[in-house]
């Protein structure tokens, strides 16, 4: 018997398939970047939970922290420029997490990234 995909696959699979998007490790974590960073896999504060960090337009990381605390989180450092932390060790929606890569990725990405994006759709 062999085991599906990780959290961590398919944080990367989502990732790793949107316009010039590179990964490296930060940190000691994987992390993606277009230019700058977007999206981080969270797991080295060890601190019971395992999560990603991601860019998030205003206003996004309030509204689902306050709406689902149980999956969503202000994460340290980057919380501050209103990143939001998801959780990947509760029940996981992935077509949400899809989007919100995608925002994450149009938050910081140039727009003649995001024009190619949107072509693609």
């Amino acid at each position: 018997m062999t085991a599906g995909p990780t959290a961590l696959d398919r944080l990367r699979a989502l990732c790793l398939t949107l316009p010039e998007v590179t990964e490296r490790v930060s940190h000691g974590e994987p992390t993606w970047c277009v230019r700058k960073t977007f999206v981080t896999f969270a797991d080295h504060h060890h601190d019971d939970r395992l999560a990603f960090w991601c860019a998030a337009p205003p206003g996004v990381q309030e509204e689902l922290v306050a709406a689902d605390p149980e999956r969503f989180f202000r994460p340290p450092y980057v919380g501050t420029r209103g990143w939001v932390g998801v959780r990947l060790d509760v029940e996981v929606d992935w077509e949400e997490i899809a989007e919100l890569v995608a925002d994450a990725y149009r938050t910081v990405a140039p727009r003649r990234l995001i024009s190619l994006l949107d072509s693609r759709a």
